[in-house]
């Protein structure tokens, strides 16, 4: 990725992370279940790049635009896949380093955090949980059970609003993600967002991002001067 301008100097309210790619190297994980969603539907296999393409976006998504499957047929590989993910690729995946200094960083100078992800919001918990991560965020907000909250914009707002519940100034909120539709999810809400070059994005989904950083120590200083 292209660095837009690395010239941040707004102070912070709150903060809104994606999870895969950001937090978490889940493409382990991730990658292995959809193969073998895609072996068990008789479907031919894609390649290690081609595999890690799923890996950010909502599945359903994924699986419609990658594997071409109607509606149907993606709903029906959305189950098969969960059932793979939750038994063997849920905790196939490591945290990034540096990334749990800034969240303590970011909870000890009494930033307001929360996890906005694409991912079912009881997996990730269940991941945050296992990482020992849960700590650091005041709300946690991922996809419903349903998918009718899996789009990005659709988790954001509804982050937005628990975090209004609690009284969070913000004012001066900021996501930071990996791919493309973590800018334009936060987009949608007036919310500006900082990219990572660690997770699974191209130089091309940088577009719209006020910086693109390549260290957690770059993060934590925009983050908190």
């Amino acid at each position: 990725m292209t660095n837009p301008t690395l010239t941040v100097t707004r102070t912070w309210t709150c903060v809104l992370f994606d999870l895969d790619g950001t937090i978490t190297d889940s493409a382990p994980g991730i990658t292995k279940s959809i193969a073998a969603t895609l072996q068990a539907l008789g479907l031919p296999i894609p390649s290690p790049a081609e595999l890690v393409e799923y890996v950010g976006p909502p599945l359903l998504d994924s699986f419609r635009d990658f594997a071409h499957m109607s509606e149907s047929e993606a709903r029906d590989a959305l189950a098969i896949y969960r059932a793979s993910y939750h038994e063997d690729g849920a905790f196939d995946s490591a945290v990034f380093p540096g990334v749990r200094g800034v969240l303590k960083r970011l909870k000890d100078a009494g930033i307001p955090l929360a996890v906005a992800t694409s991912k079912p919001e009881l997996q990730a918990r269940r991941i945050l949980d296992h990482f020992g991560l849960t700590e650091y965020f005041d709300v946690i907000c991922g996809a419903s059970e349903d998918e009718s909250r899996s789009a990005k914009g659709d988790v954001v707002a509804e982050a937005l609003r628990r975090l209004t519940e609690q009284g969070v100034d913000l004012s001066q909120t900021v996501m930071v993600g990996d791919r493309s539709h973590d800018v334009e999810g936060a987009t949608e809400h007036g919310l500006p967002t900082i990219l990572v070059e660690w997770g699974y994005g191209s130089p091309a989904e940088a577009a719209g991002a006020i910086a693109v950083v390549h260290s957690t120590d770059q993060l934590s200083t925009l983050l908190l001067g």
